[in-house]
């Protein structure tokens, strides 16, 4: 049974419209509270919020459908998971933190609806965990369009149907994940595969591998004679030779005794699967050993042969199997491992929409993009750098938006220089590099890196992110505006 929020007042409760923020506090703290205020009090938007709150519901255990929300027992409230998904990302904070502010921050507290003297509630760390995942990137878009609109009403002079300036940019969001080396990556496929396969041999009464913490070790020295070896850059030639031989025999050795733990994990499988009645608990070891067997056959082909490997074969993470190997091309930089998210932040500084990119480019993605924001608000005009440009893309956008300010790659024909040679596009053109501020407000609060594990764990962060940055914009407008109306109010008085 679960509520978005409990409709029943606390004796020793404050309404969460009435809590206290100090206006004149620096901390990031009061921005986010400030803006998820906002949308508690403003009821037309809190009814729109909670009507999509409502659909956070855990899947059943089965795993057929939601769970029903007018049955079990309680849990937490979808208004207390939003506002703790939001005070996570922004703050940048891990889960620890958020524990501890969700039992002891006096303010929080009051805004997820505890009372001050008699309510004692505490969250366990594993239940932030279990309830924040709840979320779905779909729902959190949902949210942020109305966070988005509300925050829009409060700094625009004009029409609400005024249209926006709109400035898309890219940028990557790291997995947390090591540097990968086909070396590194079979010892860690040979250490799960060997974990998995004791554990399961424990529960299943087997004795196969009671010497595994020996086996790992032995395996391990062989992984660092392997590391510390490398490929001499002398140009003697009797040197280099000497010094390949070593870095190959190393190698053999290496991948020799990781093919022995593989046949030998393979015999443990065939006896496991005449006791194992669920096919699904082997699953992980069959993707282990699969991951061993690959890093054994490049190694071989790559340091004992002398190939190549295609770019395409080879996999950067065993356990975040969506990082992919960029180079953008940054002084400093040369190399960055997880994905691309593109955004789109209007003139007002709330990002409208985004979008993971799954071995994609930027320009593959323009006309989409702008498509998708499209159908959620009104664009008069869309800038972008040369990333993104191509001829198609300029004309397929040039009939969506009034306005396309798209930098050709290359030479300029004579029409190409007259077009950005307008002064609206210039002007806009100036006020492109104002979206670095907004990625930069992201990586800030939690975009720098993303701890959450697998592909829908990394977008669910990703949206959570930007709903975050937005409730904060909204915060930190609304206290620049309580900030001006109080020096009114000394003027008057003075």
């Amino acid at each position: 049974m679960r509520k978005v929020i409990n409709p029943q007042y606390l004796l020793d409760g404050v309404d969460i419209g009435a809590i206290y923020l100090d206006p004149k506090s620096r901390d990031d703290i009061p921005q986010v509270l400030r803006g998820l205020q906002y949308i508690y009090i403003h009821e037309e938007l809190r009814d729109r919020v909670f009507a999509i709150l409502r659909e956070v519901i855990p899947v059943r255990a089965k795993g057929d459908g939601k769970a029903d929300a007018d049955k079990g027992r309680p849990g937490m409230e979808q208004w207390r998971i939003l506002v703790l998904g939001v005070m996570r990302l922004g703050l940048n904070a891990d889960y620890d933190r958020i524990q501890e502010l969700a039992n002891q921050h006096g303010t929080l507290r009051q805004m997820l609806g505890h009372g001050d003297w008699d309510d004692k509630t505490e969250y366990k760390l594993q239940t932030l965990k279990d309830n924040l995942r709840l979320f779905t990137p779909e729902l959190l878009d949902r949210i942020n369009q109305e966070v988005v609109r509300a925050g829009q009403v409060l700094v625009k002079k004009k029409a609400p149907d005024e249209a926006l300036a709109a400035r898309v940019d890219s940028f990557v969001v790291e997995t947390n994940v090591h540097y990968p080396t086909d070396i590194n990556l079979l010892w860690d496929a040979i250490r799960k595969t060997i974990e998995i396969a004791r554990d399961l041999c424990q529960e299943y009464d087997l004795t196969d591998w009671r010497q595994s913490a020996y086996q790992l070790r032995e395996f391990k020295k062989l992984y660092r004679a392997a590391q510390k070896h490398k490929r001499a850059t002398v140009k003697d030639e009797a040197k280099r030779a000497a010094k390949l031989a070593l870095v190959r025999t190393a190698h053999q050795a290496y991948i020799d005794r990781a093919r022995e733990h593989v046949q030998r994990a393979r015999q443990t499988r065939a006896r496991l699967a005449e006791r194992v009645l669920c096919e699904g608990l082997l699953s992980e070891l069959d993707l282990f050993i699969e991951h061993a067997e690959r890093q054994i056959d490049q190694i071989d082909r790559r340091v004992l042969q002398d190939q190549r490997i295609p770019h395409e074969e080879k996999v950067f993470s065993l356990f975040q199997p969506h990082t992919e190997w960029i180079v953008k091309g940054k002084a400093g930089v040369p190399v960055e491992l997880g994905l691309r998210t593109c955004i789109v932040e209007d003139q007002f500084g709330f990002i409208l929409h985004h979008q993971v990119m799954e071995k994609t480019t930027d320009d593959a993605i323009a006309v989409s993009i702008v498509t998708d924001t499209r159908q959620r608000f009104t664009l008069g005009s869309v800038s972008m750098d040369k990333g993104f440009h191509s001829p198609a893309n300029r004309r397929e956008l040039e009939q969506l938006v009034g306005l396309v300010v798209m930098p050709k790659k290359g030479r300029l024909s004579a029409v190409d220089r007259e077009r950005e040679a307008d002064e609206e596009f210039v002007r806009l053109r100036q006020q492109h590099s104002a979206v670095e501020s907004a990625i930069n407000a992201l990586e800030a609060h939690g975009l720098d890196r993303c701890p959450d594990h697998g592909i829908i764990g990394f977008k669910r962060y990703v949206a959570l992110a930007v709903v975050a940055r937005n409730v904060q914009r909204l915060g930190a407008v609304l206290r620049q505006q309580d900030a001006e109306r109080i020096r009114k109010q000394y003027r008057r008085a003075a």
